[in-house]
């Protein structure tokens, strides 16, 4: 499985950006895409999730209400809308996937496959 990240870019405070991750190799198998993005100097962060099997979805609670989860299975594609952003949000943003259902609590450790990330910088 292959995961291919587009959408960053700099944006001033306050604006919007629309990532797109493609998974390259196609798998009827349920898994628990995610968004996770690392900041210099910081730990990688998970903050937003989607199972392939229902939907549902999870965020992390700096992301709340301001960013959006979606996927469209058909093409395997997963969005991450950032709405409202803050320089805070200013990381490498990655892709990720795990088989199996999605763990509220986001860990990286537990994703096998990764993108090559996005960056995003807001000003």
């Amino acid at each position: 499985v292959q995961l291919v990240e587009s959408g960053g870019g700099s944006v001033q405070a306050g604006g919007s950006l629309r990532l797109m991750c493609v998974m390259t190799q196609h798998t009827y198998l349920s898994a628990c895409m995610a968004w996770f993005r690392q900041a210099p100097g910081k730990e990688r962060e998970g903050v937003a999730a989607i199972y392939s099997g229902g939907g549902k979805t999870y965020y992390s609670d700096s992301v709340k209400g301001r960013f959006t989860i979606s996927r469209v299975n058909v093409n395997n594609t997963v969005y991450l809308q950032m709405n409202s952003l803050k320089p805070e949000d200013t990381a490498m943003y990655y892709c990720a996937r795990r088989n199996g259902a999605c763990n509220p609590a986001l860990l990286s450790a537990e994703f096998a496959y990764w993108g090559q990330g996005t960056q995003v910088t807001v000003s």
